[in-house]
């Protein structure tokens, strides 16, 4: 395959050599042409189709060669959806671009030029607008559009994009009560990394990370199980090394997709990167119950504060409650009045102070 290639190629520069030679040779642009036989041109280009199949042929042909296994590879890891999707937006694109370039038609090389790069740039768009947007087209419904044969069962329409799952959130178990609840629209997305992160973790030597691994695998056989979002475990790599991070940002930004997380870090690289990201801690302080200054309120002190006489109790959603004059009062239920609400970036602060006994 590989001396087929380079013999092609040979053919081609020396297709490419003859023309330009003969035009040159025509043109009598170096004047050239009662001075050198005839034949001169034909004789440079088998020359220069010679130079370059035993010099130049073997190394282009291998680069060549490589780029187009990469490109197989690529296109056998893509389902038959996403194949079909990105043939018809790479056809639409040259459809688009080629109209676009007949307004250039009549500006000689520099109008052929604009037209190759329009039918590049538009070719290219198509493919990555159609790879984008496949997840929101209902195959089932073209289907019963475009076949005239008995009513396939419809799936239940997908809206809202994709969500891809992180390991931090599936093993935290907060997103399974979220999933049942029905608020997430969109397809839910398992990536086989994250999969593969979880059975490492439940295999760790360390009996803290083994139960924490454990319990990621069970809440995602829930997550399965649950019938409010549909769940797909999908496969993805790259060509080179990544840590799990990097392949979740890059797996959804090429599905155009949100991270869902409570890993703060990874929150703040994703929104450098122009990732979207749900995240679950910041949905459960926003959920939190608003409270006022003035508000009364049942609290438990269970021990002193940092502050002297200061007592600090808690909420049942994990909001710290500091009881100014509570240390004297620790493992009573007190009723409280509020002074202030402090939001910190570890989450809500209530001060308070006791109601005086009547």
């Amino acid at each position: 395959m590989k001396r087929f290639v380079e013999l092609i190629m040979s053919l081609i520069v020396t297709a490419a050599a003859y023309a330009i030679m003969h035009i040159i040779f025509v043109t009598d642009l170096f004047q050239w042409k009662s001075e050198l036989p005839i034949y001169v041109p034909t004789g440079l280009a088998v020359f220069t189709g010679f130079i370059f199949y035993f010099i130049i042929s073997s190394p282009v042909a291998e680069m060549l060669m490589r780029k187009l296994s990469q490109m197989e590879d690529r296109l056998t890891k893509m389902n038959l959806k996403e194949l079909a999707f990105s043939i018809f937006g790479g056809f639409i694109g040259l459809v688009l671009a080629n109209l676009i370039g007949l307004a250039f038609r009549g500006f000689g090389a520099v109008g052929t030029f604009i037209v190759v790069l329009l039918n590049f740039l538009f070719g290219i768009l198509g493919i990555r607008v159609a790879r984008r947007k496949k997840d929101e087209v209902n195959v089932r419904k073209l289907q019963e559009v475009l076949l005239t044969t008995a009513p396939v069962p419809e799936e239940p329409l997908v809206a809202g994009r994709p969500k891809i799952l992180d390991t931090s959130v599936i093993i935290d178990g907060r997103i399974l009560d979220i999933l049942q609840t029905g608020f997430i629209e969109g397809k839910i997305i398992i990536p086989t990394f994250v999969l593969e992160e979880l059975r490492h973790i439940a295999d760790s030597a360390d009996s803290l990370k083994r139960n924490r691994g454990r319990r990621g695998l069970d809440i995602l056989n829930e997550i399965q199980k649950q019938l409010a979002v549909p769940v797909e475990i999908k496969e993805f790599t790259t060509p080179q090394f990544m840590e799990v991070d990097s392949m979740l940002l890059k797996m959804a930004e090429n599905m155009d997709a949100f991270v869902v997380t409570n890993d703060f870090n990874l929150n703040k690289v994703a929104e450098f990167q122009g990732v979207r990201v749900l995240n679950i801690n910041e949905l459960a302080n926003a959920i939190k119950p608003v409270v006022l200054p003035g508000e009364e309120m049942k609290v438990t002190i269970i021990k002193s504060g940092k502050e002297a006489g200061q007592g600090v109790g808690y909420l049942n959603d994990g909001t710290m409650i500091v009881v100014d004059g509570g240390s004297r009062h620790i493992g009573e239920t007190k009723t409280v009045i509020v002074t202030s609400v402090l939001q910190t970036a570890a989450g809500r602060m209530i001060f308070t102070k006791m109601v005086a006994a009547a």
